[in-house]
């Protein structure tokens, strides 16, 4: 896609490939009120000076308020905090009463059970389109140890679960599958009964050879994304990975595309690619993705842990 021709969408959906953490801004007015939204825009700049930025849209309620604050706060949300990431991007009246919190030295709000923390004085404010940066000169941080909470193609995802998932699987015969996405639909192999496409892994990178099948297969470009199940199965002896992946655009030369919610009467090859297919149509409706740890018979989708869940 051409930059004369960019979608907004599109766009907005090709930024969404590349995953990131979740943080939460937080400053106060000038009556000493609480304010704060949610962030995935945010990035460290500098370590001498101690410098890091996050942009924030010029439409926001809060633009006012954050451009003319002296001091604000980066909370970098643990996998546990969920609810709270949701809380701050819904346009709720008191957010803070959902949160425990308390002000750091500069006055700025710092939540508990945070992965990390940043208090900062605005060095700068930049204007870069219809967002602007703001620059913080980091006065105050403190890192707890606990695993940040991943974001990527508009759902949550928790790293440790997918590490663990993935090393515990890799002690097996391994086949590598894939709920490969474009538009909503999914490509789906075969006429009369249905599969997702799939390969036995070898030695070296399971993304890396589950890439190169499916470009090979489809002649597309393919992205791979975040692990979406983990299962054994009984019936073959094999540890299944599935990873969520988008493909680009163009006819694939194998498989086809299809709406996953209209294949209620669909035959698959087996129930463990029904289910698969089922979560998923339901999940990406919601944007909330789980990862599925378990056999062909059961198991149990892992979602981020509610915020009072221990790390």
């Amino acid at each position: 896609m051409t930059i004369q021709t960019v979608d907004p969408r599109a766009l907005r959906d090709a930024f969404g490939a590349f995953p990131t953490g979740v943080t939460v801004v937080t400053a106060c007015d000038g009556e000493g009120h609480p304010i704060g939204f949610t962030a995935n825009s945010f990035t460290s700049v500098s370590l001498n000076p101690p410098l890091l930025l996050v942009c924030l849209a010029k439409t926001s309620r809060n633009f006012a308020i954050m451009t003319g604050a002296q001091h604000f706060a980066i909370n970098v949300l643990s996998e546990t905090q969920k609810d709270v990431s949701n809380t701050f991007a819904r346009p709720v009246e008191d957010r803070f009463a959902a949160v425990e919190w308390a002000k750091g030295s500069a006055g700025c709000p710092i939540f508990s059970n945070v992965a990390a923390w940043f208090e900062c004085a605005m060095e700068e404010v930049i204007e870069a389109g219809d967002h602007v940066i703001l620059m913080g000169r980091i006065e105050a941080f403190d890192n707890s140890g606990r695993n940040g909470l991943g974001y990527a193609r508009g759902g949550y995802f928790t790293p440790t679960l997918a590490s663990k998932a993935v090393s515990a699987a890799s002690e097996g015969n391994m086949e590598l599958a894939a709920v490969v996405e474009r538009r909503g639909e999914v490509l789906l192999l075969g006429e009369d009964v249905l599969s997702l496409p799939s390969v036995d892994a070898h030695d070296g990178s399971p993304t890396e050879t589950l890439q190169k099948y499916l470009e090979t297969l489809t002649g597309l470009k393919v992205s791979i994304g975040f692990l979406y199940s983990v299962y054994e199965g009984k019936s073959d002896g094999k540890q299944h990975i599935v990873y969520h992946a988008v493909a680009g655009e163009g006819e694939p030369a194998g498989g086809r595309f299809l709406k996953p919610d209209a294949l209620v009467a669909a035959k698959f090859k087996t129930s463990s690619t029904a289910d698969i297919v089922n979560r998923f149509a339901m999940e990406s409706s919601i944007g909330n993705f789980g990862v599925y740890f378990g056999d062909e018979t059961g198991g149990t989708v892992h979602p981020i842990p509610a915020k009072d869940a221990k790390a």
